[in-house]
Protein backbone atom coordinates (compact mmCIF):
# COMPACT_ATOMS: atom_id res chain seq x y z
CA UNK A 1 0.00 0.00 0.00
CA UNK A 2 1.52 3.64 -1.16
CA UNK A 3 2.00 6.14 2.01
CA UNK A 4 -0.77 8.88 2.37
CA UNK A 5 2.52 10.53 3.62
CA UNK A 6 3.76 11.09 7.24
CA UNK A 7 2.76 11.89 10.38
CA UNK A 8 5.47 13.99 13.14
CA UNK A 9 4.27 13.09 16.35
CA UNK A 10 5.85 14.68 19.03
CA UNK A 11 4.89 13.14 22.89
CA UNK A 12 5.71 15.90 25.46
CA UNK A 13 7.41 15.41 28.37
CA UNK A 14 4.84 16.41 30.64
CA UNK A 15 2.44 13.66 29.03
CA UNK A 16 4.71 10.74 29.21
CA UNK A 17 6.18 11.66 33.22
CA UNK A 18 5.63 13.17 36.40
CA UNK A 19 7.58 16.92 35.61
CA UNK A 20 7.93 17.12 39.28
CA UNK A 21 9.43 13.98 40.30
CA UNK A 22 12.89 12.66 39.20
CA UNK A 23 12.54 9.70 36.58
CA UNK A 24 8.50 9.14 37.04
CA UNK A 25 7.23 7.75 34.05
CA UNK A 26 3.62 7.79 32.93
CA UNK A 27 3.29 4.07 31.00
CA UNK A 28 -0.78 3.91 31.02
CA UNK A 29 -0.28 7.85 29.00
CA UNK A 30 2.52 6.06 26.84
CA UNK A 31 0.16 2.69 25.95
CA UNK A 32 -2.56 4.85 24.97
CA UNK A 33 -0.45 6.77 22.67
CA UNK A 34 1.18 3.68 21.45
CA UNK A 35 -1.85 2.24 20.20
CA UNK A 36 -3.26 5.11 18.50
CA UNK A 37 0.22 5.31 16.26
CA UNK A 38 -0.65 1.50 15.62
CA UNK A 39 -4.44 2.96 14.47
CA UNK A 40 -2.62 6.01 12.52
CA UNK A 41 -0.25 3.11 10.58
CA UNK A 42 -2.77 0.82 9.86
CA UNK A 43 -4.68 4.08 7.69
CA UNK A 44 -1.69 4.27 5.81
CA UNK A 45 0.52 6.48 7.20
CA UNK A 46 4.56 7.02 7.65
CA UNK A 47 5.70 8.39 10.97
CA UNK A 48 8.20 10.05 12.78
CA UNK A 49 8.20 10.23 16.74
CA UNK A 50 9.86 12.88 19.06
CA UNK A 51 9.49 12.60 22.50
CA UNK A 52 9.88 14.88 25.36
CA UNK A 53 12.65 14.73 28.55
CA UNK A 54 10.27 15.38 31.32
CA UNK A 55 11.74 14.50 34.67
CA UNK A 56 13.72 12.09 32.88
CA UNK A 57 15.71 15.20 31.78
CA UNK A 58 15.07 18.60 32.92
CA UNK A 59 15.11 18.50 36.69
CA UNK A 60 19.22 17.41 36.84
CA UNK A 61 19.62 19.79 33.55
CA UNK A 62 18.16 22.34 35.68
CA UNK A 63 20.22 21.38 38.59
CA UNK A 64 23.77 21.59 36.97
CA UNK A 65 23.40 24.37 34.20
CA UNK A 66 23.57 22.07 31.74
CA UNK A 67 21.12 24.37 28.84
CA UNK A 68 24.21 27.16 29.78
CA UNK A 69 27.17 24.74 28.86
CA UNK A 70 30.15 24.08 30.88
CA UNK A 71 31.22 26.49 34.21
CA UNK A 72 35.03 25.56 34.50
CA UNK A 73 34.39 25.68 38.46
CA UNK A 74 32.03 22.88 37.98
CA UNK A 75 32.43 21.08 35.36
CA UNK A 76 33.77 17.72 37.13
CA UNK A 77 29.97 17.87 38.17
CA UNK A 78 28.53 18.65 34.79
CA UNK A 79 30.48 15.87 33.00
CA UNK A 80 28.60 13.54 35.42
CA UNK A 81 25.41 15.24 35.21
CA UNK A 82 25.68 15.08 31.41
CA UNK A 83 25.96 11.31 31.52
CA UNK A 84 23.78 10.56 33.09
CA UNK A 85 21.20 12.28 31.59
CA UNK A 86 21.76 10.59 28.17
CA UNK A 87 21.79 7.55 30.74
CA UNK A 88 18.57 8.60 31.41
CA UNK A 89 17.10 9.47 28.52
CA UNK A 90 17.89 6.39 27.17
CA UNK A 91 15.95 4.59 30.22
CA UNK A 92 12.84 6.55 29.08
CA UNK A 93 13.49 6.41 25.77
CA UNK A 94 13.47 2.26 26.46
CA UNK A 95 9.71 2.44 28.06
CA UNK A 96 8.01 4.14 24.88
CA UNK A 97 9.96 1.35 22.56
CA UNK A 98 8.60 -1.41 24.75
CA UNK A 99 5.29 0.02 24.32
CA UNK A 100 5.77 -0.28 20.88
CA UNK A 101 7.14 -3.20 19.99
CA UNK A 102 4.65 -4.79 22.19
CA UNK A 103 2.42 -3.68 19.66
CA UNK A 104 4.26 -5.76 16.73
CA UNK A 105 5.73 -1.59 15.78
CA UNK A 106 9.06 -1.67 14.24
CA UNK A 107 10.76 0.97 15.47
CA UNK A 108 14.45 2.76 14.92
CA UNK A 109 15.72 4.66 17.33
CA UNK A 110 18.06 7.96 17.17
CA UNK A 111 19.76 9.11 20.16
CA UNK A 112 20.38 12.64 19.35
CA UNK A 113 24.48 12.55 20.99
CA UNK A 114 25.02 10.09 18.38
CA UNK A 115 24.08 12.08 15.48
CA UNK A 116 23.73 15.82 16.25
CA UNK A 117 25.83 18.69 17.22
CA UNK A 118 24.90 22.24 18.13
CA UNK A 119 21.36 23.49 19.73
CA UNK A 120 18.47 25.82 18.48
CA UNK A 121 16.78 25.54 14.69
CA UNK A 122 20.52 25.34 13.07
CA UNK A 123 21.90 22.24 14.80
CA UNK A 124 24.07 19.79 12.81
CA UNK A 125 23.14 16.36 11.72
CA UNK A 126 22.11 13.77 9.03
CA UNK A 127 18.04 14.25 8.74
CA UNK A 128 17.93 11.90 5.81
CA UNK A 129 18.69 8.91 8.43
CA UNK A 130 15.13 9.39 9.53
CA UNK A 131 13.66 9.07 5.23
CA UNK A 132 15.28 5.86 5.15
CA UNK A 133 13.61 3.76 6.76
CA UNK A 134 11.56 1.72 5.33
CA UNK A 135 8.84 -1.37 5.75
CA UNK A 136 6.98 0.43 7.94
CA UNK A 137 9.51 1.03 10.41
CA UNK A 138 9.04 4.16 13.25
CA UNK A 139 12.12 6.21 13.55
CA UNK A 140 12.00 7.62 16.91
CA UNK A 141 14.19 10.43 18.59
CA UNK A 142 14.43 12.75 21.59
CA UNK A 143 15.27 15.93 23.38
CA UNK A 144 19.36 15.11 25.12
CA UNK A 145 22.09 16.71 26.24
CA UNK A 146 24.53 17.31 22.36
CA UNK A 147 28.18 18.17 22.02
CA UNK A 148 28.65 21.62 20.39
CA UNK A 149 31.49 22.81 18.68
CA UNK A 150 32.78 26.00 20.85
CA UNK A 151 33.71 26.48 23.92
CA UNK A 152 30.57 26.02 25.72
CA UNK A 153 31.14 21.99 24.93
CA UNK A 154 27.22 20.62 25.36
CA UNK A 155 24.22 21.70 25.65
CA UNK A 156 20.38 20.95 25.13
CA UNK A 157 18.59 20.13 21.89
CA UNK A 158 14.83 20.62 22.41
CA UNK A 159 12.58 17.74 20.97
CA UNK A 160 10.68 21.05 19.66
CA UNK A 161 14.03 22.42 17.53
CA UNK A 162 13.80 18.58 16.40
CA UNK A 163 10.01 18.49 15.41
CA UNK A 164 10.56 21.72 13.34
CA UNK A 165 13.80 20.03 11.15
CA UNK A 166 12.00 16.56 10.98
CA UNK A 167 8.31 18.41 9.91
CA UNK A 168 10.68 20.56 7.24
CA UNK A 169 13.27 18.33 5.58
CA UNK A 170 11.47 15.03 5.11
CA UNK A 171 9.90 15.13 2.57
CA UNK A 172 5.91 14.66 2.61
CA UNK A 173 4.65 15.41 6.09
CA UNK A 174 1.44 15.87 5.83
CA UNK A 175 0.39 16.73 9.81
CA UNK A 176 2.53 17.57 12.74
CA UNK A 177 1.23 16.84 16.25
CA UNK A 178 1.95 18.31 19.39
CA UNK A 179 0.85 15.97 22.03
CA UNK A 180 0.12 17.87 25.56
CA UNK A 181 -0.32 16.23 28.82
CA UNK A 182 -2.63 18.57 30.40
CA UNK A 183 -4.57 21.00 28.42
CA UNK A 184 -6.11 20.80 25.77
CA UNK A 185 -4.71 22.67 22.93
CA UNK A 186 -3.30 26.40 23.26
CA UNK A 187 -5.66 27.86 26.04
CA UNK A 188 -6.40 31.80 25.90
CA UNK A 189 -5.32 32.43 29.23
CA UNK A 190 -2.91 30.63 31.59
CA UNK A 191 -4.03 26.63 32.08
CA UNK A 192 -4.64 27.31 35.91
CA UNK A 193 -7.27 30.01 35.50
CA UNK A 194 -11.27 28.36 35.55
CA UNK A 195 -11.69 31.10 32.58
CA UNK A 196 -9.67 29.56 29.99
CA UNK A 197 -10.57 28.30 27.23
CA UNK A 198 -8.70 25.89 24.02
CA UNK A 199 -8.37 28.20 21.12
CA UNK A 200 -9.51 26.63 18.12
CA UNK A 201 -6.95 28.85 16.22
CA UNK A 202 -3.27 30.24 16.59
CA UNK A 203 -0.89 32.24 14.88
CA UNK A 204 2.10 34.27 15.64
CA UNK A 205 -0.09 37.42 15.86
CA UNK A 206 -2.51 36.36 18.60
CA UNK A 207 -1.15 36.87 21.59
CA UNK A 208 -1.69 34.56 24.43
CA UNK A 209 -0.80 34.60 28.37
CA UNK A 210 1.55 31.35 28.68
CA UNK A 211 2.74 29.62 31.95
CA UNK A 212 6.51 28.54 31.44
CA UNK A 213 7.67 26.37 34.30
CA UNK A 214 10.56 27.66 34.65
CA UNK A 215 11.89 26.00 38.14
CA UNK A 216 11.89 22.76 35.94
CA UNK A 217 12.04 23.30 32.14
CA UNK A 218 15.43 23.93 30.52
CA UNK A 219 14.61 24.33 26.99
CA UNK A 220 11.58 27.54 26.69
CA UNK A 221 8.20 25.41 27.23
CA UNK A 222 5.11 26.34 25.66
CA UNK A 223 6.60 29.27 23.84
CA UNK A 224 9.29 27.63 22.25
CA UNK A 225 6.70 24.85 20.79
CA UNK A 226 4.08 27.64 19.41
CA UNK A 227 7.67 29.62 17.99
CA UNK A 228 8.48 26.45 16.01
CA UNK A 229 4.93 25.60 15.11
CA UNK A 230 4.28 28.34 13.11
CA UNK A 231 7.34 28.19 11.45
CA UNK A 232 6.60 24.99 10.96
CA UNK A 233 2.82 25.67 9.65
CA UNK A 234 4.87 27.92 6.49
CA UNK A 235 5.56 24.39 5.07
CA UNK A 236 3.38 21.78 7.31
CA UNK A 237 -0.57 22.90 6.41
CA UNK A 238 -1.58 20.99 9.05
CA UNK A 239 0.19 21.65 12.59
CA UNK A 240 -1.90 20.90 15.61
CA UNK A 241 -1.91 21.37 19.75
CA UNK A 242 -4.10 18.38 20.93
CA UNK A 243 -4.72 16.86 24.25
CA UNK A 244 -2.28 14.25 24.47
CA UNK A 245 -4.71 12.32 26.95
CA UNK A 246 -7.12 11.66 24.42
CA UNK A 247 -4.72 10.50 21.71
CA UNK A 248 -7.52 8.98 19.83
CA UNK A 249 -8.02 12.52 18.44
CA UNK A 250 -5.52 12.35 16.08
CA UNK A 251 -7.80 9.86 14.29
CA UNK A 252 -10.62 12.17 14.47
CA UNK A 253 -8.36 14.66 12.39
CA UNK A 254 -6.79 12.49 9.73
CA UNK A 255 -10.15 10.75 8.96
CA UNK A 256 -12.44 13.88 9.44
CA UNK A 257 -10.30 16.79 9.37
CA UNK A 258 -11.47 18.29 12.54
CA UNK A 259 -10.86 17.49 16.08
CA UNK A 260 -10.89 18.96 19.52
CA UNK A 261 -7.44 21.33 19.76
CA UNK A 262 -5.36 24.15 18.32
CA UNK A 263 -4.62 24.49 14.66
CA UNK A 264 -1.31 26.52 14.49
CA UNK A 265 -1.41 28.47 10.83
CA UNK A 266 1.21 31.41 9.82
Amino acid sequence: MDSKGRVVIKLGGGLITDKTKSKTINMSAIDKVCKVILEIQNEGYDLVIVHGAGSYGHILAKEMNIANGIDKNNEHAQRNAVKKIREDMLELNSHIIESLKELNLNVAVHPPSKWAKGIGIKFEGDISIFEKESNGIIPVCFGDVVDRDDKLEFGILSGDDLMYRLSVEIPDVKYTIFLLGDVGGVMDLPPTNPDAKILEIWSKNKFVKTKHNTDIDVTGGIDLKLDRAARISKHVSEVWFLDGRSPERIIELIRDGETIGTKIIV
